[in-house]
């Protein structure tokens, strides 16, 4: 018989003597990782100050209002322009984008104004027509400075001093600012039926002159319109994805509860629905395409049509089909080859799978408890949000030279809007104007206020990676005090999920807040790297961009990395009640004395999950195509008509794979747990009297039976006496 020295040690997974005195999760428990928990309430308190902070000098009107050329709100209650919501631009010809308009930087007088004007005027037509009707001035004014009540000024200086526009075109409100009304009648772009106007100087100009202006204004009001109909379609429809998420819900419930009696059965049906639903799908794509291939006008491409609001129009392209069919057969392939070659790892997976619904039937609060994190989740975003908005809006008004000449070299400096006519930039640059430009300061706070919000991200970061830490550590306590206990479920202790996130809440805060620390920090590397790279987008430096790529793909791995390690580190903090860095050390030995694990588990048992989710938010999304394609007879006249079906649809999906994840990621925990339990009751116990496992002999016999068997394949000897022992027991 061969002696078990000749077997290498490391197939035995007993690196280290048994721990006779181990005998579960440590339950007399101290604070670990102290320094980060005082650090981590520090950094809530500074966040709190940074909040009331900007909460004092920021002001989200500053956001939310549009703002005239001396700074006062539009519209602003209170305010002499309370019942004046709307910016109205003296003249919107020297404006070059939209974009220029919505941030405040056109060159011109901005003015609060009622409404919009309707009608072609100039101010000489205006000062020609006053002689004969005053009801002309009546109406012009509304549109000049307030004050302002000379109709016979001169138009010369009149447009020096910027009392009135020069011109008014008919216009109406978007996004609370003036715009030219286009409308566009066979083909030529008109305003209220013009092709042409003349400005105050009598000179002959275009409506396209207009459009140039404000470039783009046709695609933004278009997408306007594509907005509301889906707005439209959410008012109408709103009920019917509350219920189509409220059946993802239900049929979550159901799985989970199914996988507790028919695991293997439910998983196998998994995996072929799958198949088959993927399948028909590659069908139907294919009769589509084939249909479409013979149809004249449908072999245009994608690229050819361009951009479109009407997205029925994509659907009757063959390209289209042709994409959905090649992508659905990609998809199916790696399904099946996945299939082949990990089919006797798939079996491994269901026993898992199995065995964590068996706890999971115990400790059914923990499927509720991700409710918690998203409440939590709700109130960092919140927070973090309503910090950002102040900063932003943080500051007093700040006037720029604003000049239509490009060669004045006083342009975008600031200026006093009080001092400015007495200086020498109006001779210089003639024309130029003192105006409004945004909220901000040169003091010491403003001077920072970048500063301040990459602080607020890191710190909501932190937050965010601590609430996920939170319910991970909670979780994995909650279950493996399930497999701790000798007698189930008579020695569960009572309430598991709320003692351990009590336990983890007292004893491991800073640990927890010392692995999101280190997450976060990734993360915010992470960000910025991406702005880097959005703002080198133009460059031409091909080994900056090249670098930086290298960069991003570097810390994406690493935070993928470091995700991992969490994880289990924190898995082993619910366990043993160690430190971060004990946790994370004694976790990754175990996973490298057990490398199968990432195979079997992290990915196979995922990737069953995976198939889970799928076959959940496709179901409710056939369901949801029937029904908002107003294909089900008995509720035909129930449903609305949708003017675009796919939001809703895709609302319904996205939720109920949501829905769907959210159950099984507290499924996945307890696999996880279950498994570094295990390995570490093989580890601690010999099954001996004195030292029993804690598992269960289905549990041992599908995982112990497999490993003992590959180290005897790896040592290619026959089994020592304690090996066939334990072969003859199982």
């Amino acid at each position: 018989m061969a002696r078990k020295s000749q077997v290498p040690s490391a197939y035995y997974g007993e690196p280290r003597k048994f721990d006779p005195t181990f005998r579960g999760p440590v339950y007399n428990r101290g604070c670990t990782d102290v320094l980060c928990c005082v650090l981590f309430v520090i950094v809530i308190l500074g966040y709190i100050a940074l909040g009331t902070v900007a909460w004092i000098h920021g002001d989200p009107r500053k956001v939310i209002y549009p703002t005239d050329s001396t700074g006062q709100f539009c519209g602003q209650k209170g305010t002499p322009n309370a019942k004046k919501a709307i910016l109205f631009y003296f003249n919107i010809l020297k404006c070059a984008s939209p974009a220029v308009l919505i941030n405040l930087q056109c060159p011109t007088t901005q003015m609060c104004v009622s409404k919009c004007p309707d009608r072609f005027a100039t101010y000489t037509d205006m000062q020609l027509l006053y002689r004969f009707n005053k009801s002309h001035w009546d109406y012009y004014k509304q549109f000049c400075k307030p004050g302002f009540n000379n109709p016979q000024k001169s138009v010369a200086q009149v447009l020096r001093d910027e009392d009135c526009p020069s011109m008014i075109v008919p216009s109406r409100p978007f996004l609370q600012r003036c715009f030219p009304d286009f409308i566009t009648r066979n083909g030529t772009l008109t305003v209220a039926n013009k092709t042409a106007f003349k400005d105050a100087l009598d000179t002959a100009r275009s409506v396209t002159e207009l459009r140039d202006a404000a470039n783009g204004i046709t695609s933004i009001h278009e997408a306007k319109e594509v907005g509301m109909k889906i707005v439209e379609d959410y008012a109408s429809c709103w009920y019917w994805i509350v219920i189509g998420l409220f059946i993802a819900l239900v049929i979550s419930l159901i799985f989970i509860l199914l996988l507790r009696f028919t695991a293997g059965f439910l998983l196998w049906f998994i995996i072929f629905a799958v198949i088959l639903l993927v399948a028909y799908g590659i069908w139907h794509c294919y009769w589509e395409f084939a249909v479409l291939r013979e149809t004249p006008g449908a072999d245009v491409t994608i690229s050819d049509i361009g951009f479109q609001t009407d997205l029925h129009v994509y659907l009757q392209l063959s390209q289209t089909w042709l994409v959905f069919m090649v992508t659905l057969g990609l998809t199916e392939a790696s399904i099946v080859l996945m299939l082949i070659f990990l089919r006797k790892r798939v079996r491994i997976a269901i026993a898992l799978l199995r065995e964590g619904s068996r706890a999971i039937s115990y400790i059914m609060s923990a499927l509720f408890y991700p409710i918690i994190t998203f409440v939590l989740l709700a109130i960092c975003i919140s927070y973090w949000a309503m910090t950002a908005l102040f900063l932003a809006s943080s500051g007093d008004a700040v006037y720029k030279v604003a000049s239509g000449n490009p060669n004045c070299k006083y342009a975008n400096q600031t200026c006093s809007p009080e001092s400015f006519n007495r200086t020498n930039i109006t001779k210089q640059c003639p024309g130029a104007q003192c105006l409004f430009a945004f909220y901000g300061g040169e003091s010491l706070y403003h001077r920072y206020i970048f500063i301040l919000q990459l602080c607020n991200l890191l710190v909501f970061l932190w937050l965010v990676n601590f609430t996920i830490a939170l319910g991970q550590c909670t979780v994995a306590g909650a279950f493996a005090s399930y497999y701790w206990a000798r007698r189930k479920p008579a020695d569960i202790p009572p309430c598991p999920v709320f003692s351990s996130f009590s336990r983890a809440l007292r004893y491991h805060t800073g640990s927890l807040a010392f692995g999101s620390l280190i997450l976060a920090v990734v993360q915010l590397i992470r960000v910025i790297l991406e702005y880097l790279d959005h703002k080198l987008k133009g460059a031409h430096n091909a080994f900056a961009r090249f670098l930086l790529c290298c960069l991003k793909c570097c810390f994406w791995c690493l935070e993928r990395f470091i995700r991992f390690m969490n994880r289990n580190a924190y898995i082993m903090i619910a366990i043993y009640g160690k430190n971060f860095c004990t946790s994370a050390r004694e976790a990754f030995y175990l996973l490298m004395r057990n490398v199968v694990r990432v195979a079997v588990l992290d990915k196979v048992t995922d990737f069953l999950l995976f198939l889970g989710k799928l076959l959940i938010a496709g179901s409710v999304g056939v369901i949801a195509f029937f029904l908002f394609t107003r294909k089900i007879p008995i509720i035909q006249e129930e449903v609305p008509v949708l003017n675009y079906y796919c939001v809703p649809l895709l609302t319904v999906i996205l939720g109920s794979y949501l829905i769907a994840h959210s159950f099984f990621s507290v499924y996945a925990m307890c696999v996880d747990t279950l498994f570094l339990c295990f390995s570490l009751d093989l580890e601690k116990n010999d099954g001996s009297t004195a030292r029993p496992f804690y598992t269960t002999n289905t549990l041992r016999k599908i995982l112990k039976k497999r490993r003992l068997a590959r180290r005897l394949a790896i040592g290619n000897e026959r089994p020592s006496y304690k090996i066939n022992q334990v072969l003859i027991n199982y």
